[in-house]
């Protein structure tokens, strides 16, 4: 399985609201771990429905105290994890792993673009402060729906100062990505974490630029989908299985229950490792990753497992080279 082996005991030492739907939560592991860089982000098991689910949370700031910061936005199409979160109390014990970064920042470019929208500005911000410190060139885009959700803007403002430029939809406020790709030097990377959305014009402008796609990185936070989180089945055929996938649960996960021995990494739709080929589908395939193109998806060929999922009905998956345990 493809992650952090060793789990690490903890303790929910504070909370407090960044926003009315964000929260800053500061854990306290029972001993030091490795160094934070920016990009980086812990796996928390949270207690969702009665049980543990893992979930990964980018990081806030270096850690320099030995404090991990994480926040987290309560979503109603959550599959658990945000609400398994807000509802802990402080002092309550934590299992952890150590960090990791699958959105690694690189230093010594002649210039910066980040680009983040909503909850997506906490592996930005991390990015922000490191490239203030290196005292590189920089530019930090920030997109919210309203002024309440512009989390850490204050602080970002006092760090940064014009570099930050803010972003509001209520007020008919949007970023020209195009327009600002063209402002960046022809060596420069563009940082993003956002919404699908803003994800896939980013990536889309970027390849139109005719920008080296090693210039351009990113992370999401997840993709509601087209459909509302429903019930549906999975068949797997070479194993003889028919799985009951609940509203809150991913493919991934009820593969796993079932007893499937599945390769997976991010569990955001972003690596790719937990891709199973479709058979067939009686519904729709809501596809919610940003690891395939839009015509990839389109052919419906293969799915996410971790995040994506079948409007309703049953979908037909192959598991090659996987057997149950």
């Amino acid at each position: 399985m493809a992650k952090p082996m060793e789990r690490i005991s903890a303790r929910l030492r504070a909370t407090s609201d960044l926003t009315p739907d964000v929260r800053l939560f500061e854990i306290e592991p029972d001993r030091s771990l490795g160094k934070v860089t920016p990009g980086s982000h812990i796996d928390v098991l949270v207690p969702t429905d009665g049980r543990p689910q893992l979930r990964s949370y980018s990081l806030l700031g270096p850690c320099a105290d030995g404090l991990y910061r994480i926040a987290v936005k309560r979503l109603a199409s959550s599959r658990g994890g945000s609400v398994g979160m807000w509802r802990l109390k402080v002092g309550e014990r934590l299992t952890i792993f150590e960090p990791g970064n699958s959105f690694e920042l690189s230093y010594g470019r002649p210039d910066y673009l980040l680009l983040a929208g909503g909850i997506g500005i906490t592996p930005i911000y991390t990015m922000a402060l490191a490239l203030h410190q290196a005292n590189a060139n920089f530019r930090l885009l920030y997109a919210a729906r309203s002024r309440r959700d512009l989390a850490l803007a204050d602080e970002l403002t006092t760090y940064v100062g014009e570099r930050l430029q803010l972003f509001v939809g209520e007020e008919g406020q949007r970023i020209d990505i195009g327009g600002e790709i063209a402002r960046l030097d022809a060596r420069g990377e563009l940082y993003v974490c956002g919404p699908f959305g803003m994800l896939e014009a980013a990536k889309e402008l970027w390849n139109q630029a005719g920008r080296p796609a090693t210039h351009l990185r990113y992370e999401s936070f997840g993709n509601t989908g087209g459909f509302a989180a429903a019930p549906f089945k999975i068949r797997v055929p070479r194993l003889g299985l028919e799985i009951d996938v609940p509203a809150h649960r991913s493919m991934l996960e009820a593969l796993e229950d079932a007893g499937v021995g599945m390769i997976f990494g991010c569990r955001r739709g972003e690596c790719g490792l937990c891709v199973l080929p479709i058979l067939e589908a009686s519904a729709e395939v809501d596809h919610r990753d940003v690891f395939f193109s839009s015509e990839e998806r389109a052919r419906n060929s293969k799915v996410c497992t971790c995040v994506s999922r079948a409007a309703s009905g049953c979908v037909t998956l192959d598991t090659p080279d996987r057997t149950p345990d």
